[in-house]
């Protein structure tokens, strides 16, 4: 790929070009750009066929990509009919296959919805989401069918059912379209009456040429309609979660954002329409006639293509493309500028904030100065459909980003802990790097060896001194990834400097102060008398010698060799020493082989594979049959001593996958009341001990839930 782009993650597929509602606030069909009109109403099989392939072809390419997200779109996508639909679903898994998870959507009106397609949508794993704008009134505002009657009953009667209990697994949750003429509290009352998995409010979409409509005497009138909506929420003890309130909690605590709307992330996703052009995401239509447009088609271009496009470029890099507004704003690194299509000016392009601006900056200064919700007993956890997939084995892909949630929220909360028992420099300069840098603070501490140490570091068995080190490290690491400048002062006396999931630095023995410096996505050194600073390159003379993180890259996953973290010794097989050139080579060769047989062999627990696993940790030799370790502490690392075979080893990588699983799970859930009965249940989960083995003594309602699925 051409540098500075990214790899797609969501792909928007249009099924159906028309609706079946003629909604007036629609932006496919009631704003600018009208090239529906020319498109075929229905996807043919022979583009249908080439979505399929360029999907699979673009996670092949991108092993860094631990799972798709594809929606089945529209116009109104049930128009297609459940078979297409059933066989587009079909199709998707079939080439993803061995290749990446799959997490399949699909928005409707729900007009056409019925038994007979809610249980396609259940077999087929199709999470949909319904668009209803609340109650009645508010509805059949704008949702009216193409003789002008409203759509508020068939709607509703679509909801009950996709949210009954056996087609429930099915039911994403409700978008609601924002209009500030409706009350809002009858809105969120009629949307918690239908009991919705989720809530997601929508700011109708607008440009600064289009704006929504104004009332210079009440400014603001969509994020004071918003806060509304948001304090009888917390007041009723948020009982949905809410995707625009939980990015801007998340924007807070430095996590990546939940909708496009908000946040810092670069563009992933990608629109096809009917008739196989490749574009940007839909919304910009309100912008311009093509606006679109990239010129590219499913049956002639990759996807890797038209990610180069200018119009996706356009949208990465962070604060630095932003508006000079935006980025002197306290609350870009939340707000991220709004979304991208809301900022379009004739006069000047994007380069504005939002046309909502004064509404966003409202909203996130509600939002984070109202009281934060008492924690939970426990914060994270998972659907019963999610809990009984991981339990059959395998794991969707929600659930298996469940897990890794979770765990990456043990690693924040066992990090603070840290920084809070040894204040510093390189506490504070975390704590800055993860209020304005969170998206990569948290990809840095997520590093699987960050857990040992952030245990043994919170429970006070590493010297002082060496913590300080270490959060400076990570700290340096940090900045490097974001391209920032940072500058940390090493110890008197240290040998070395890790910085995890970038490299291993050792020092030269008498060099005096040593500082670390991130500059611009480089890394310098000062030492000496001078303290002059170096590139490694020149550093290399003085005895500095740098050694940057590895990879095992394959096509069904890619992996970071871990072999000089100082924290990789928490296996029960001792770690080996750094792997020379020639053993790195062998390592990457019987990987790549593994690779292949995980694919043929273990395709069910290939998703689990990519989505968990991100280091590998070299072990000791124990013979031909080689060995997999798995720490407690360090989620995502295997710890390996290679076999003789590939074969061997793919199964090696599967056992230790499944081993990350039970015990995340069991952080999750108490799944036996005695040490014997949860080994009795990892052992089968392992597929050590036959399931119908598994006594029920001593396991607790999870435990024996997962026994059941086990057995089943």
């Amino acid at each position: 790929m051409t540098a500075g782009t990214r790899a797609f993650r969501q792909f928007v597929l249009k099924m159906h070009s028309r609706c079946d509602l003629a909604c007036d606030h629609c932006y496919v069909y009631r704003h600018a750009d009208q090239s529906w009109r020319r498109r075929p109403r229905v996807i043919p099989d022979e583009v249908a066929a080439a979505v399929v392939s360029r999907i699979a072809e673009h996670a092949r390419a991108h092993p860094e990509l631990p799972g798709v997200h594809v929606v089945l779109h529209g116009g109104e996508p049930l128009l297609a009919g459940p078979g297409r639909l059933a066989r587009m679903a079909q199709e998707l898994r079939s080439a993803l296959d061995g290749v990446c998870a799959l997490d399949l959507h699909m928005q409707t009106n729900g007009l056409r919805l019925d038994e007979s397609t809610c249980r396609m949508l259940v077999r087929e794993r199709i999470s949909t989401g319904i668009s209803l704008d609340g109650d009645r009134a508010s509805n059949d505002r704008h949702r009216k069918r193409a003789g002008g009657g409203g759509s508020y009953d068939a709607v509703v009667r679509a909801v009950r059912l996709i949210g009954s209990p056996e087609h429930r697994s099915a039911f994403a949750g409700l978008l609601c379209t924002i209009d500030v003429q409706n009350d809002p509290v009858a809105v969120y009352e009629a949307l918690a009456a239908l009991d919705p998995p989720r809530v997601d409010f929508l700011l109708p979409h607008a440009t600064w040429d289009q704006p929504p409509p104004r009332e210079p005497a009440r400014p603001a009138a969509h994020a004071r309609w918003l806060i509304t909506v948001h304090d009888r929420w917390a007041a009723d003890g948020r009982p949905f979660p809410v995707r625009l309130f939980d990015s801007i909690e998340a924007g807070r605590d430095g996590q990546e954002s939940f909708t496009e709307a908000l946040g810092l992330g670069s563009p992933d996703l990608v629109v096809v329409e009917t008739d196989g052009e490749i574009e940007q995401a839909d919304w910009l239509k309100t912008a311009g006639p093509g606006a679109p447009s990239t010129g590219f088609h499913v049956l002639r271009n990759s996807f890797d293509e038209a990610a180069a496009h200018p119009g996706f470029l356009a949208q990465s890099g962070g604060v630095d493309r932003l508006s000079r507004q935006c980025r002197d704003c306290s609350v870009v690194r939340i707000c991220g500028g709004g979304l991208y299509g809301h900022r379009h000016r004739a006069a000047n392009g994007f380069d504005n904030p939002s046309v909502y601006c004064e509404d966003l900056f409202r909203l996130i200064g509600h939002v984070l100065s109202a009281p934060r919700p008492r924690p939970a007993r426990r914060t994270h956890t998972l659907t019963a459909h999610g809990f009984d997939s991981l339990a059959a084995g395998d794991g969707d892909s929600a659930a298996l980003r469940a897990l890794t949630e979770a765990e990456a929220s043990v690693r924040r909360m066992l990090l603070a802990a840290v920084c809070a028992r040894h204040p510093g420099p390189e506490a504070r300069a975390l704590a800055h790097l993860d209020r304005h840098r969170p998206v990569q603070t948290a990809q840095t501490v997520r590093h699987p060896h960050l857990g040992t140490w952030a245990v043994r570091s919170a429970e006070g068995r590493l010297p002082a001194t060496a913590v300080r080190q270490r959060l400076g490290e990570i700290a340096v690491a940090v900045a490097l990834r974001a391209g920032t400048d940072l500058r940390v002062d090493l110890p008197e006396g240290a040998a070395q400097a890790h910085l995890p999931g970038t490299g291993h630095l050792t020092l030269p023995d008498g060099p005096g102060p040593v500082t670390l410096l991130a500059r611009a996505g480089r890394l310098l050194v000062a030492a000496g008398p001078d303290r002059t600073p170096r590139p490694l390159t020149e550093a290399a003379d003085s005895g500095f010698v740098w050694h940057p993180v590895r990879r095992l890259a394959t096509r069904e996953f890619s992996v970071l060799v871990e072999d000089a973290d100082p924290c990789r010794d928490g296996f029960s097989t001792p770690s080996a020493p750094t792997l020379d050139e020639a053993e790195h080579a062998l390592w990457l060769r019987l990987f790549t082989e593994a690779a292949v047989h995980l694919r043929a062999r273990h395709a069910g627990r290939g998703p689990g594979v990519r989505a968990l696993f991100t280091a590998c940790t070299p072990l000791r030799g124990t013979g031909p049959h080689g060995l997999v370790a798995v720490d407690p502490y360090a989620f995502g690392a295997l710890g390996v001593a290679l076999p003789d075979t590939a074969v061997t080893l793919a199964a090696l990588v599967v056992e230790g996958v499944q081993q990350m699983k039970f015990n995340a799970l069991s952080d999750l859930f108490d799944l036996a009341g005695s040490d014997e009965a949860r080994e009795l249940l990892r052992s089968a989960y392992l597929d050590r001990l036959p399931a119908r083995a598994i006594p029920y003594d001593g396991l607790t309602a999870a435990g024996l839930r997962m026994a059941d699925r086990l057995r089943g």
